[in-house]
């Protein structure tokens, strides 16, 4: 089977690893524009762009899929079956029908649930137990291709989606040989997705990291997880800015923002109990624990954060 992997980031780098390693022929790599990174602006290749190039795989990053000429290019390549993992871009009617056995999709959630860029996070900041990927045949429309195949794990109760990504990435490269078999085999089942069932995953905004001291220990927790590592939760203390990496929840009642310290541990209280702040980074500091920043920031009597 001829296939033409299109994905961008490392999440992606997995399920391409395990193609070029697999019995599958990876005629191309499509990957989005390398971007300019650092403080010298500097233009860096993409993750997948690197292994690729590794593999002295051929490795093209057109702007979009709608130019002609690209989908002409495409068509020259000849691929059976394309295979798309976090790309980044919608693929136009003109380049799913392109291959003989369509494309595929392999995507960081159980769907119809977490549609959309951001399906790990989405996941952790709403407190999800049980997560997974997908393996779908790709249409038109946003995630909403039939379902072939699914596998599910836990999230653990303290697991950011940092930590969640990494065990996702190799999960979804194990699925998507298991469903490149099955196309082979003409065995992948086709379910329709239920649109009714369906949740939205968008992209992650810096802004949406602020911790808000008024919701529940439980949302505090969860915004923590879901933000980190990007853009990580943060909160201001004495008009400067805090990173915040890691928390727990505690049975304490306070009013809300007020932060106190107890034991040598860094308390904030929230609507309904309190938060311990295991880890943070204060402006131009490195990161430090709770304990380390109390020993340098004594807090008074009426203290608060946000």
């Amino acid at each position: 089977m001829r296939v033409l992997f299109m994905g961008t980031p490392d999440f992606a780098v997995a399920s391409l690893d395990a193609l070029l390693k697999s019995e599958y022929e990876v005629c191309a790599v499509f990957s989005q524009p390398d971007k300019p990174k650092g403080r010298g602006h500097k233009l860096q290749p993409t993750p997948t762009k690197e292994l690729a190039e590794q593999y002295r795989v051929p490795v093209y990053q057109p702007a979009t899929l709608r130019d002609a000429a690209v989908q002409k290019q495409i068509r020259e390549l000849s691929p059976s079956l394309i295979v798309v993992v976090a790309y980044g871009k919608l693929l136009p009617k003109e380049v799913l029908e392109i291959p003989r056995l369509g494309c595929i999709n392999v995507h960081g959630s159980l769907l119809p649930k977490y549609r959309g860029a951001a399906p790990i996070q989405w996941a952790v900041l709403r407190g999800e137990k049980r997560t997974g990927v997908t393996t779908m045949h790709m249409a038109e429309g946003l995630d909403s291709g039939d379902i072939i195949l699914t596998a599910e794990t836990e999230i653990g109760e303290a697991e950011t989606s940092g930590e969640l990504f990494e065990r996702l990435k190799a999960l979804g490269a194990e699925l998507l040989l298991k469903t490149l078999r099955q196309i082979q085999a003409g065995t992948a089942p086709r379910i329709p997705q239920n649109d009714a069932d369906a949740t939205l995953a968008p992209m992650l905004k810096k802004e949406m990291a602020e911790i808000d001291w008024t919701k529940s220990a439980g949302e505090v927790v969860n915004l923590v997880r879901g933000m980190n590592p990007w853009p990580c939760a943060f909160t201001k203390f004495e008009s400067k800015k805090l990173k915040i990496f890691k928390v727990h929840m505690i049975n304490l009642k306070g009013t809300a923002s007020k932060a106190v310290a107890q034991n040598g541990e860094l308390i904030v209280y929230t609507s309904d109990a309190a938060v311990v702040i295991d880890e943070l980074q204060p402006e131009n500091r490195k990161r430090m624990s709770g304990k380390s920043f109390l020993l340098g920031h004594p807090l008074g009597k009426e203290s608060y954060f946000g």
